[in-house]
């Protein structure tokens, strides 16, 4: 894979083709701006569409409104989720909305687009009563299980994100603690 280095970080294309193209330059131009999962997913995103577009013999960056809508008339098609769909269509707004910004393309394709309608889910979070049970129950088994309840509870982490916390990732900011986790 080609990494780019810039004097902050150093930024890992999102392909392994050897010539980059503008539009390759573009879309590390767009990921540069995230890290960790969140670059993971844009990237994977964002390949899915510049394969789409490569099999369509579309250039990404002279695609349009309706090569985009294509593209999502095409996930459709494969029975993918409407949340699955907009969150592959918003990163790929994202694209061209900084593609334009940074002045690769004249407008922005992607500005109209139709998103599916995402149903709202019914899953919700744990209201005050139930919180202090999920405490509770935590602090009378140990140490470890009252940590993970609290690094859930109170600060809104995922499982995934406590699990991978570690003690190098506790800091003092303006006199609160806090997890600031860094990239793995």
């Amino acid at each position: 894979m080609t990494t780019i280095t810039s004097t902050s970080s150093a930024v890992q294309a999102p392909f392994d083709d050897a010539g980059f193209d503008e539009a390759q330059f573009a879309a590390a131009s767009f990921l540069a701006r995230y890290s960790g999962r969140t670059f993971e997913a844009y990237r994977h995103d964002l390949r899915g569409f510049f394969q789409w577009a490569a099999d369509h013999d579309v250039p990404v960056l002279a695609a349009t409104r309706p090569h985009i809508e294509l593209w999502r008339g095409s996930m459709e098609e494969r029975g993918l989720a409407a949340s699955t769909i907009d969150r592959r269509l918003s990163t790929v707004c994202g694209f061209y909305r900084f593609a334009h910004i940074d002045g690769r393309i004249r407008s922005n394709p992607a500005e109209y687009v139709r998103r599916p309608q995402v149903h709202p889910s019914d899953a919700r979070g744990l209201d005050r009563s139930e919180l202090g049970m999920f405490l509770a129950a935590a602090d009378h088994y140990d140490s470890p299980h009252q940590a993970l309840a609290v690094l859930l509870g109170l600060n809104g982490l995922r499982v995934s994100e406590a699990c991978e916390t570690s003690v190098e990732d506790l800091a003092v900011e303006r006199e609160y603690r806090v997890a600031a986790q860094h990239d793995r």
